[in-house]
């Protein structure tokens, strides 16, 4: 498969690199509030230049591009840890909707996601279950007034508290479901692992819903592994140059640590995974994209080597830095927290790597 951004994709990176850039790097939350906000001139000038709606059609208030685009963005914002629902409202909400097929729904909903106007959060994961699958304890059952309740917990919700609409999947005479539903009272505010995102637990008892449709689980399964593949990959890529840097400034027995033969080895096995990873995030990413028939397979690929590519540099950002990486006020711990949280979020790589089909020998 030969691949190659177009020269409008890459003056989009660049476009957003640069708003990010000039924003300055990952904001060490405090421990009295632990998950920052999201920066509101940073959200408004991400809506100003079309981010929100980068895949979402014209007719919808969108840009009309494609998924690979919103990746791209995806890829910057985790090149800079920014915290916001990017993620869970422009991107798996967003993709959900436009899957069911629901016009009426895609009308009311996917203006306010385009214009940064309108968060939502798509409620999908259960506690104690495995992840990614087809069939949840969270169900429907018709009322003559409200049309739907909906009852059972959903939990690692992306900006659950913050969200003005939820999406919530449950399980409809047998089918896994897609359901519109108002936070009320229902959304509870976790403390997360991932100190630079914003997580929550779901508590649906009779809460009123409006049926979109059938769940587009896979779907959903595929934009999620290749939307968190691409975020990571941006996060261990400049996490990686971070750590090249400091080992040329940190010294020890008067050479800088980078010169010795050891951190060379470590740094090289660093660089290896991070761009074998990249370029399975970008195979995911334009396969989901476009429809390829190994988009599957492909996000499932990403999705584990990017976690693993991630894990190991964000571990040895907190070796190579030393004392320094493990204070609070340095980025590290950030980057290691991130690893750590996205490696349970949307499946582990060993899930990932059990749903690939192996070719018989």
């Amino acid at each position: 498969m030969r691949f190659a951004f177009t020269e409008e994709q890459e003056e989009l990176r660049r476009t957003v690199r640069t708003l990010l850039d000039r924003h300055g790097g990952p904001t060490v939350p405090s421990p009295d509030e632990p998950a920052p906000s999201p920066d509101p001139v940073l959200w408004k000038q991400l809506g100003e230049i079309g981010a929100h709606g980068l895949a979402i059609p014209e007719e919808h208030g969108g840009v009309g591009a494609t998924l690979l685009e919103t990746l791209i963005v995806v890829e910057e914002l985790g090149r800079r840890l920014v915290p916001g629902p990017f993620l869970g409202s422009a991107v798996l909400s967003a993709q959900a909707l436009l899957a069911t097929g629901n016009a009426r729904a895609c009308e009311r909903l996917l203006p306010g996601i385009a214009s940064g106007e309108r968060v939502l959060a798509l409620a999908w994961a259960e506690p104690g279950s495995p992840p990614l699958r087809d069939r949840f304890a969270t169900t429907a059952r018709a009322s003559g007034t409200h049309g739907w309740l909906l009852d059972g917990t959903k939990t690692l919700v992306l900006d659950a508290v913050q969200a003005d609409t939820l999406l919530v999947v449950a399980m409809n005479d047998g089918v896994a479901s897609l359901f519109e539903a108002a936070p009320q009272s229902t959304v509870a505010s976790a403390v997360p692992v991932d100190l630079t995102r914003h997580m929550g637990e779901v508590h649906l008892a009779g809460t009123p819903a409006k049926l979109i449709g059938r769940a587009p689980l896979q779907r959903m399964t595929d934009v999620a592994a290749a939307a968190l593949a691409a975020e990571q990959i941006g996060a261990a890529q400049r996490w990686l140059h971070e750590i090249v840097e400091h080992t040329k400034l940190r010294t020890q027995f008067g050479r800088p640590i980078g010169s010795f033969q050891a951190i060379k080895h470590r740094l090289a096995d660093c660089y290896v995974a991070v761009e074998s990873a990249r370029s399975l995030s970008y195979a995911a990413g334009w396969a989901v994209s476009t429809g390829d028939e190994r988009a599957s397979e492909l996000a499932a690929m990403a999705k584990s080597a990017c976690t693993e590519a991630y894990s190991l540099v964000a571990a040895e950002g907190i070796q190579l830095h030393g004392g320094i990486g493990i204070t609070w006020e340095h980025e590290a711990h950030l980057h290691l927290k991130r690893a750590h949280a996205s490696k349970h979020l949307f499946g582990t790589p060993e899930h990932h790597r059990a749903t690939l089909t192996l070719p018989r020998s």
